[in-house]
């Protein structure tokens, strides 16, 4: 009798009768707008997390701006560290509730590939060129529907589209829940830690009821918040947070924006950050010729096509640009070297799984 047993599809999703009664089930949730077999061993939720990671737009998250601009530092948290560690904390919740990890795990992996190079600074800038505003959680979306499509489930979907705490209404499914929480737990945790690391504050600096109630920063901080919510849940039923951790979580947010997202030495990096991606727009407006297609819808209007080209663009990438659009002469007398190949420019959409 051979030592290693097979698992299909059918049993883990007969496994799944284990959990909580509020868990999304893989069993007949695989609605996808295009339909498709099962797999013969993976659940829908696990083939679109495995989509996902190898996606060219969650390839790119590891040159996109997660708070500091285009870092030096090895430590510094990237937008694509932040996404493995919002993942890692939406599946200890979704794991601590006996919720479903692996639609949790699609949702966080997904969750920031639509970002522009500069974080939120550059969704600020995107914004002011659309009516109803620009949000990365829609382009996230748009991305893996139109650009890079992989025909992901409709849970997945809604997770990725309502994940940001502004977007209302609120997920339909608990594990879209968790992710909304580990987002705002990984972001916090980690950006305390990379503020003080680049001497943006001091460990003192921290508002005197968060250190009371969570200690010194550090993983401690990310145990406390995961714990916080799970106890809450489990008495309430639904995915909450400790209502006395949370507001002390939202001063510490606020103390962030203050101090670190919106503080004085973040404003020259954040005015420039907002015009290269400004300029970047208003000059592919002018000279659409310079959209790369093979990212693109070429059958949408040229503001969207044009967002979707900046949008995709990494940080390194979008410098380059803009020093060979508005410093030509830099680049004649090789003083700055050749724009780097795109990370934004795939040849055909990703294969599916």
């Amino acid at each position: 009798m051979s030592a290693i047993r097979q698992r299909t599809r059918i049993d883990r999703e007969a496994e799944e009768s284990a959990l909580s009664p509020a868990a999304t089930r893989s069993h007949g949730a695989g609605d996808r707008r295009e339909p498709e077999e099962p797999h013969e061993f993976r659940t829908c939720f696990e083939r679109d997390r495995d989509r996902i990671i190898h996606s060219k737009a969650f390839r790119r998250l590891k040159h996109k701006t997660q708070v500091f601009i285009n870092p030096t530092g090895d430590h510094t948290v990237t937008r694509l560290t932040h996404t493995l560690q919002v993942a890692q904390v939406a599946r200890s919740l979704a794991g601590a509730m006996a919720l479903n990890e692996p639609l949790a795990e699609a949702i966080a992996l997904g969750h920031d590939v639509g970002h522009t190079p500069f974080g939120h600074i550059g969704e600020d800038a995107l914004a002011e060129f659309f009516d109803d505003g620009w949000v990365h959680s829609r382009q996230s979306v748009r991305i893996f529907d139109v650009l890079e499509p992989l025909n992901l489930c409709e849970q997945t979907r809604d997770g990725i589209l309502r994940h940001p705490w502004k977007v209302q209404p609120p997920p339909t499914t608990p594990e879209a829940m968790c992710v909304r929480f580990a987002d705002r737990i990984a972001y916090l945790t980690h950006d305390v830690l990379d503020a003080i690391r680049a001497h943006a504050i001091e460990p003192g600096d921290l508002p005197a009821t968060v250190t009371a109630a969570f200690g010194e920063p550090g993983s401690g901080w990310i145990g406390l918040l995961i714990n916080a919510v799970v106890q809450r849940s489990l008495d309430v039923g639904t995915v909450q947070m400790d209502p006395a951790v949370l507001p002390v979580m939202h001063e510490l947010r606020a103390f962030m924006f203050d101090r670190v997202y919106m503080g004085h030495d973040q404003q020259t990096h954040t005015r420039s950050a907002k015009r290269i991606v400004t300029e970047l727009v208003e000059f592919l407006l002018e000279h659409p010729e310079h959209i790369t297609d093979t990212y693109t819808d070429p059958d949408a209007d040229r503001i969207t096509r044009v967002a979707d080209f900046v949008a995709g663009m990494t940080d390194r990438y979008a410098l380059a640009l803009h020093d060979r659009w508005f410093r030509p002469r830099l680049f004649e007398v090789g003083v700055l070297p050749p724009v780097p190949s795109s990370q934004t420019t795939p040849s055909s959409p990703a294969h599916r799984q």
